[in-house]
């Protein structure tokens, strides 16, 4: 990365400004969370437009499938094995493609539009009278701004429409609970659109409902989006009948890359790599675990249910990539814990040494730092598990959505 320096410094001013609102009791307007985003995402994304170092995936996986979508071809099965998701995005990338957007403007163009609209989005997911503080300090987020504005990875567009589905589905308890619980659906069923990880913020959408059968309707609202855009595959992208079987397949498809993070990169050096046994293993720690989170939270509001859950696959999963850290970051900024900034800074800090640092060395000496930066990962396992929402397991309260008459804040919740 060609300004590696300059990104850092913007990315350590956004924090210590996060920070310093959040100690000298700032109350930032949505504007100013917005100018400060919006100016931030839009100078790191310039940077990167011009860098001579493009992410692997961002032009090997990412390229490709919006440049099927534009050719009328399948982008699962025209991108090289590098897009398992289903159209969605890819349709966004032919049409800026088609627009004569440069690929690196237009790649990134997506995830960037997305991250700023999480920025109010957190600010109505946390409410009350901190509802500007928690979305300046998400427009400060580092890790957000490196994903979008550096990686264009798609993380940002599934929470977009995971978070607005949680706001949806929090009105649900105050008027009109079927259609808010459709509306929440299909917001949801947008998001595993993009990517198939917000799997993952279904029990929390659907805690946020009022009663069983606002949550049939929300659940089978999920599934629509999915469906569409499957079975329109032949129309949208030119995707032949007998193909659509091998789509499935590709989609179902999750190669066992271990090494990068945690656990798996100690049992394997840091070697970055493939391991169908380990990722095996992994995936049932995963299953087990979140069950078990979800059983101790399951009296909790479901922003800190959704954080422990989401805080918890950090700490089991076989495979990660820097990007997947974000998953977790608009809930905890939402509603932070005890320890929520150093899960923050912590996180970011060592996906910026992989961005920023790591990115200054060719192929061979990138493999020799790779391995102590994949294992050093391990060092912040403890750290996300002491950030989970604990004091919340057993409150018994649901977030309400904020009354323009009696504002309530739902404030930090100790660890």
């Amino acid at each position: 990365m060609d300004y590696a320096i300059l990104t850092g410094i913007v990315l350590v001013s956004g924090v210590v400004l996060a920070i310093l609102a959040q100690w000298k009791g700032w109350r930032p307007t949505l504007l100013v969370a917005l100018a400060v985003g919006i100016g931030v995402r839009v100078l790191i994304m310039s940077l990167s437009v011009v860098d001579t170092w493009q992410p692997v995936d961002f032009v090997n996986s990412f390229q490709p499938a919006g440049q099927a979508i534009l050719e009328r071809k399948d982008p699962v099965l025209e991108s090289n094995g590098g897009w398992h998701f289903l159209p969605t995005i890819p349709y966004v990338y032919g049409l800026l493609l088609w627009l004569n957007i440069p690929w690196e403007i237009a790649g990134r163009l997506v995830t960037v539009v997305a991250d700023i609209i999480l920025i109010p989005l957190v600010g109505r997911l946390a409410g009350g009278k901190d509802a500007g503080l928690r979305a300046f300090q998400y427009a400060c987020n580092p890790l957000a701004i490196l994903v979008a504005s550096v990686h264009g990875q798609v993380e940002p567009v599934s929470l977009v429409f995971g978070v607005a589905a949680f706001i949806v589905a929090r009105n649900a308890r105050t008027s009109r609970p079927v259609r808010n619980a459709i509306v929440a659906g299909l917001l949801m069923g947008l998001a595993l659109c993009a990517k198939s990880w917000p799997i993952w913020l279904v029990p929390g959408m659907l805690l946020f409902l009022p009663d069983l059968r606002a949550r049939a309707y929300a659940f089978f609202a999920t599934g629509v989006p999915p469906i569409f855009f499957l079975v329109t595959l032949p129309i949208g992208a030119g995707t032949s009948l007998d193909q659509l079987p091998e789509v499935i397949r590709t989609i179902g498809d999750v190669r066992p890359i271990i090494g990068e993070w945690g656990w798996t990169a100690i049992a394997v050096g840091g070697d970055w790599t493939l391991d169908a046994e380990l990722a095996r293993y992994g995936q049932w720690m995963i299953y087990s675990t979140l069950l078990v989170v979800g059983l101790l939270w399951r009296r909790a509001d479901p922003v800190d249910l959704t954080t422990a859950l989401l805080l918890a696959f950090m700490v089991v999963t076989p495979r990660l990539g820097a990007q997947y850290l974000l998953w977790f970051m608009p809930f905890l900024v939402a509603r932070p814990t005890r320890f929520a900034w150093p899960a923050i800074i912590g996180t970011s800090t060592w996906a910026a040494v992989g961005y920023l640092y790591l990115t200054q060395f060719n192929d061979a000496r990138w493999w020799i730092y790779h391995s102590p930066w994949a294992m050093s990962s391990v060092i912040l396992l403890p750290v996300l598990v002491a950030a989970m929402p604990w004091g919340a397991r057993r409150t018994g309260e649901v977030t309400a959505p904020p009354s323009p008459q009696r504002p309530r804040s739902p404030m930090s919740t100790p660890a």
